[in-house]
């Protein structure tokens, strides 16, 4: 009997993960089993030829013998995004049932792009525009124009990369991108699974698993304006125990644009334990420093001159975070699931940012700040999936409780601005010295974050699949203001639902709808903010800042044509806001915060795949969208002028996004690649009158590498072309205001040379 029985693993050919769910299959698919969450599977009985098979993957055929121990390859199917998801209700779930709208950016796009910073591969999703500011800094374009607001949830691993309230725009610098698996980016709200600030969407980083086999890859990374990089990735089992580590340590001098020089070291772990077949332990550990020169923007003169001189050669920012989880898994017999994480963070920002300088026009004297920002959290995530035979339905209920103390301070510093002859610009801010006497925030906050949420599924009759959820958010905050002397507490609760369909129509097509709520609430440094004239109330602080507040329609389908050469993914949605808090640019360039009345969102995002052949892949990705005030007057506290700006288009907001590739991979030259990728971002209103507007951008990049026993040579060319543009353009909604610039970077030559090693 022990002769008969044959045991094995399957895992994916890319990144070496061993894959749950593979169905293997013999006498003609009367007889099979899946693979269990480590990719493992026992075979008892006689069977010679086996079918192998997952979604999103090559079907394979082979051969065993009784008795033996087999390991089974599987390559992705490329040309098959109906592939298997988690980010919609932290499972795995096919994509085709789940209805919203949901990106995966696959480990081999991820690895061909082989990316300086994570925004060259988040901006290949179709509605997306991750905004790159330098050194890793940005902003983000999902359903919302660009924005530093906190609309956006960044995960790792399911687990929000910072706690609610504390949202930096900046967060993803805090990430080890190459120890990323793969990416999936929800557009739309899923508050009813996440909670507040995933309203415009939510991006998933998926660590990288141990591998089933010995693996390790080593690399560097260079380019002619000063940047180089070193990384590094090594994963292994053995029995129940798996381990990967990874990490890269990268550096910036003497760039192309003055004082933007910069270091960063990142480091990640990640353990796995199988204490039964059926239960699972898994803990991750992730390490980043970062200490960056922040150039700020440049002027139209120094900008359209190509001369790309700093404006401030004092500002920085650094920080430092330390992240850990540990997650209890176990799957039940009737494929039921549970599971409960707990995790910490410590964290800190420390600055001097370029950002917060304020000088009025025809003064020889500015003034800016230092401040910082620390928190450690402590908290779980629960989660138990039940499955019922009855409509085929499944249940979802989940909590979540997070501990976050906080404290924030921030304090005046003192400049020089030297003018040119036409006295209408800066050229160059001097530092002249640092006044903590002259405290601009001081804060000490500890957030209570608690929820409860539940998601049902069932399917009332064949082929349609309806899920209902609902969520219950309360973030409460005890504080302590040493600037006012006050002392208090703060709560901001919501109930978000959610309702969505799929309908399968066969053959590969299908379409669904859903229906869902989103709020944020007011993050603490805005909320702490010190007016510069006191509120009608007489607050000298925000309190009373409310939480935005969205609904969200949504209707879109996919289609796999042409024996599954051509893949289509659509959505058309509209999102209507009520209280978004927006920056007001004033003239002496601080920020007044204000509460919208109302504003509309709305457009329609479509991906599109083309595989002709085994030696061409065409993708696009692009979104056409409105973002407009509906019910907003703009007040300048400079003058007693009312704007009324109903039916504007909001500032920072391009109507057209696309990023489109073409790959080539040649049959007469094994492990060869290379491909043109093309990125269109239209023009935008720099300010809420629309009184000024930026063209928009179009760049390539080329990118170009060969493998040869381990061995992999690459060059990308990033802006192939040396487009003169702007990343960002901002203008206040005064006739005396400049307009900002944020260059993009000219040609740049990465080269890079990657070995890595795959045991047996």
């Amino acid at each position: 009997m022990a002769q008969s029985v044959i045991t094995g693993q399957v895992y994916d050919a890319q990144t070496k993960e061993p894959l749950p769910g593979v169905t293997l299959s013999w006498a003609e698919g009367k007889s099979g089993v899946t693979t269990d969450a480590n990719g493992h599977f026992p075979i008892t009985g006689i069977a010679t030829k086996i079918t192998v098979s997952a979604v999103g993957y090559r079907t394979q055929e082979i051969t065993v013998t009784p008795g033996q121990a087999v390991r089974v390859s599987l390559e992705p199917a490329i040309e098959d995004l109906q592939t298997v998801v988690v980010t919609g209700n932290r499972e795995a779930a096919l994509r085709t049932q789940t209805p919203i709208a949901i990106s995966k950016l696959s480990p081999r796009l991820i690895e061909e792009t082989k990316p300086t910073s994570i925004y060259e591969v988040i901006n290949k999703t179709p509605g997306v525009l991750m905004v790159n500011l330098g050194n890793e800094q940005h902003m983000m374009a999902i359903r919302q124009p660009m924005t530093t607001n906190a609309y956006f949830l960044y995960l790792e691993d399911g687990v929000p990369i910072r706690p609610m309230g504390v949202f930096n725009h900046n967060a993803l610098l805090e990430l080890n991108q190459f120890t990323v698996s793969s990416i999936e980016v929800v557009k739309g709200p899923v508050s009813s699974i996440y909670g507040p600030e995933a309203v415009g969407g939510a991006v998933n980083f998926i660590t990288q698993r141990p591998t089933a086999v010995p693996t390790a890859r080593v690399g560097i990374q260079a380019d002619q304006w000063g940047y180089q990089r070193l990384q590094f990735g090594a994963g292994a089992r053995q029995g129940k125990f798996g381990i990967y580590v990874g990490g890269l340590v990268s550096r910036q001098r003497n760039s192309w644009l003055a004082s933007s020089d910069y270091t960063k070291s990142s480091y990640f772990t990640r353990l796995e334990y199988a204490l039964t077949v059926r239960t699972r332990l898994t803990g991750t550990l992730s390490y980043n420093d970062y200490d960056s020169q922040t150039s700020g923007s440049v002027d139209s003169t120094a900008f359209f001159a190509r001369q790309y001189v700093s404006t401030t050669d004092f500002t920085y920012r650094k920080t430092f975070s330390l992240r850990s989880r540990l997650t209890l898994e176990h799957d039940w017999t009737n494929g039921s699931q549970s599971f409960v994480t707990a995790f910490f963070r410590n964290n800190s920002v420390g600055q001097n940012p370029a950002y917060a300088i304020r000088w009025t026009s025809g003064s020889a004297t500015a003034t800016g700040q230092i401040n910082s920002n620390d928190f450690k959290s402590y908290g779980v995530i629960a989660q138990h999936t039940q499955r019922l035979k009855f409509l085929n339905s499944k249940l979802i209920i989940g909590a979540t409780l997070d501990l976050s103390p906080n404290s924030y301070y921030a304090y005046q510093t003192e400049m020089a601005a030297e003018l040119r002859a036409d006295k209408k610009s800066v050229v160059r801010y001097t530092l002249l010295g640092e006044r903590p006497d002259l405290q601009l925030a001081n804060y000490q906050a500890h957030i209570h974050n608690t929820a409860a949420y539940m998601q049902y599924e069932f399917e009332p009759v064949s082929k349609l699949r309806v899920s209902a959820g609902l969520r219950y958010d309360r973030m409460a905050f005890d504080y302590t203001n040493a600037l006012d002397k006050t002392a208090g507490g703060k709560a901001y609760s919501q109930v978000t639902p959610k309702i969505g369909a799929t309908y399968d129509l066969g053959t590969g097509k299908g379409l669904y709808a859903n229906y869902a709520k989103g709020f944020a609430p007011p993050a603490l440094t805005a909320i702490f903010l010190k007016r510069t004239t006191p509120s009608a109330s007489g607050d000298l602080f925000y309190y009373n800042l409310q939480p935005a507040k969205f609904d969200n329609m949504e209707i879109g389908g996919w289609a796999s044509l042409l024996n599954n050469k051509v893949y289509v993914d659509a959505a058309l949605y509209q999102m209507n806001g009520t209280n978004e808090l927006l920056n007001i640019r004033q003239p002496d360039n601080s920020t007044d915060y204000q509460s919208a009345g109302k504003t509309l969102h709305r457009g329609v995002e479509i991906g599109l795949t083309y595989r002709p052949s085994k030696q061409w892949f065409l993708r696009f990705g692009g979104t056409h969208a409105v973002h407009q005030f509906v019910e907003f007057t703009l007040s300048q506290r400079t003058s007693d002028a009312i704007q009324n700006v109903n039916g504007k288009d909001m500032p920072s907001a391009p109507r057209t996004l696309w990023n489109t590739e073409i790959s080539y991979y040649p049959l007469w030259l094994t492990n060869f690649r290379a491909s043109v990728e093309w990125q269109h971002v239209a023009s935008w209103y720099q300010n809420q009158t629309n009184t000024v507007g930026y063209g928009g951008y179009d760049f390539a990049n080329v990118r170009v590498g060969y493998q040869w026993k381990g061995i992999e040579l690459y060059t990308n060319v990033l802006n192939t072309t040396n487009a003169l543009f702007a990343t960002n353009a901002t203008r206040g909604n005064n006739a005396t205001d400049r307009t900002t610039y944020t260059p993009a970077a000219p040609r740049t030559f990465v080269i890079g040379l990657q070995y890595s090693f795959s045991g047996k």
